[in-house]
């Protein structure tokens, strides 16, 4: 094992206690802001909250993992690795950037192998203003029971009838239905929730409690499961707005995509969490992107959902049947090799050094 991939964990318990450590190591307090459930094997679960730099600075970097629980074991490896970088930190430092490393918004998905939280919900669906009506997906609605029907694996008349829609409409049209988020179907997949959950209760209140002082704001959250194997497609995280895209492709290159006009592999989607940046820190100039990397193909990641929601949904299913759909969903959202692990965290390294360049600027 090289020394970057021990960085990284096989649970959300070791993961934990390496960021924590990580975090003592280099001289910061934790703040903990403790989950009312329990993980899966009965630990205490957090969104730990650690400062790297002057509580008063007016230029902050946010880093953030498990926005989609188990995508958090790519992220908090590439957090762990960052606390230990003493090159990077002094860079932030003479930089005048404090960085807020925020680890595993959804702690409950990241211990429990879920990409949701422990109410279904897709976090990055989730941040809605709810006294107005919520978006609809009618195109979700016409496929929920397709995708979860009542065995697993599904019957033959089941992929025959995927397969003629991926057929007809395209694999695109298939990924934005599922992905784009739905508020109908609370046992569905990416359930945007019918009010704000805990997780997004919980991020706004570390805003507040870290991010009041910034007048530049940045933020970088770290997701798997699309694209080719390995690569950090950065993608803007942020309103649609074209001086907003511009500094963010400034910063990190002309190759930062973006899903209003259709260049990132992401579907266009509502309710995500970059919107706590503008309503918890008005103050603030904020430029955001999202580090989404590959694992393995669409079709094989949107399969692993529908298998481990099909499971969520079957808790009497048997269990080597279990063990199997946990396995398939750790696959699609994480890759454990030392190759690919060393690869997101080059990529990754680079992009905390132009955010800096770029808050500094």
């Amino acid at each position: 094992m090289t020394a970057v991939a021990a960085a990284f964990s096989a649970s959300y318990v070791q993961a934990r206690s390496k960021f924590l450590a990580s975090a003592a190591h280099a001289g910061l307090q934790v703040q903990s802001y403790v989950h009312p459930d329990k993980g899966r094997d009965g630990e205490e679960l957090a969104m730990d909250v650690a400062l790297d730099g002057p509580a008063d600075a007016d230029k902050l970097l946010i880093v953030t993992s498990a926005c989609h629980g188990v995508e958090g074991y790519c992220g908090s490896g590439i957090q762990v690795l960052a606390l230990g970088d003493a090159a990077w930190r002094q860079k932030a430092r003479d930089a005048g950037v404090a960085v807020l490393y925020v680890h595993a918004l959804n702690p409950y998905g990241y211990s429990h192998v879920r990409r949701t939280t422990q109410e279904n919900v897709d976090l990055n669906r989730n941040f809605h203003d709810y006294d107005k009506p919520l978006p609809a997906n009618e195109a979700y609605r016409e496929i929920h029971e397709l995708l979860l029907p009542p065995e697993w694996p599904p019957s033959g008349d089941n992929a025959q009838a995927v397969a003629n829609y991926i057929a007809t409409r395209g694999l695109l049209a298939w990924q934005a239905a599922i992905s784009g988020g739905q508020r109908e179907f609370a046992d569905g997949l990416f359930f945007g929730g019918a009010a704000p959950c805990w997780s997004n209760a919980t991020y706004r209140q570390v805003l507040r409690d870290h991010a009041q002082r910034a007048t530049r704001l940045a933020w970088i959250d770290i997701h798997t499961g699309l694209g080719p194997s390995g690569v950090g497609e950065r993608i803007f995280a942020g309103r649609d707005d074209p001086a907003a895209v511009a500094r963010a492709r400034q910063w990190w290159g002309d190759k930062v995509t973006s899903i209003y006009d259709g260049s990132s592999t992401s579907a266009l989607l509502t309710g995500m969490a970059f919107a706590a940046a503008y309503e918890e820190c008005p103050q603030a100039e904020y430029t955001g992107i999202a580090m989404e990397y590959g694992t393995v193909p669409v079709f094989e990641v949107m399969h692993a959902l529908r298998a481990e929601h099909w499971l969520n949904k079957h808790p009497e299913a048997p269990a080597d049947l279990a063990a199997d759909i946990k396995q398939q969903m750790m696959d699609a959202f994480y890759t454990d090799t030392d190759e690919w692990k060393e690869q997101v965290a080059l990529q990754a390294r680079e992009a905390l050094f132009q955010a800096v360049d770029g808050l500094s600027a």
